[in-house]
């Protein structure tokens, strides 16, 4: 699936495929983006996803105004942990499957809000 590139700085994603998301220039199986980066991700077991995995998201200065999470090619929830340990740094999350979540950053960023995505991979 083909998005249309709304007029924000910062990468977007343009296209979700089998193989993964295309962000500008790039392609990235899994992937952490901000408004300000884009960057290959390889994340862990989706149960075993831990506050350190996406530290530098939530690092972001100013901070985001929450956490998208694509869970990959299903809805699943986060693990309660990491939810709490992501929430008790003031940072809410936002879960869906990847490819809903791809086109929430679009949707989002072409808003201008200031938000930073995980997005697990659609196969596998």
């Amino acid at each position: 699936m083909r998005m249309d590139r709304e007029k924000t700085d910062g990468p977007m994603i343009s296209a979700i495929g089998r193989a993964g998301f295309k962000v500008d220039d790039g392609y990235y199986t899994a992937l952490l983006i901000s408004p300000e980066r884009a960057d290959g991700w390889e994340p862990p077991a989706f149960e075993a996803l831990g506050e350190a995995d996406v530290a530098a998201l939530l690092a972001l200065d100013p901070p985001p105004e929450f956490l998208l999470l694509g869970t990959g090619s299903a809805l699943r929830q986060p693990p309660l942990a990491f939810k709490k340990a992501v929430e008790a740094r003031g940072f809410g999350i936002e879960a869906m499957d990847s490819r809903a979540a791809a086109r929430a950053w679009a949707v989002l960023r072409g808003e201008g809000r200031w938000i930073v995505a995980a997005l697990y991979p659609l196969e596998g």
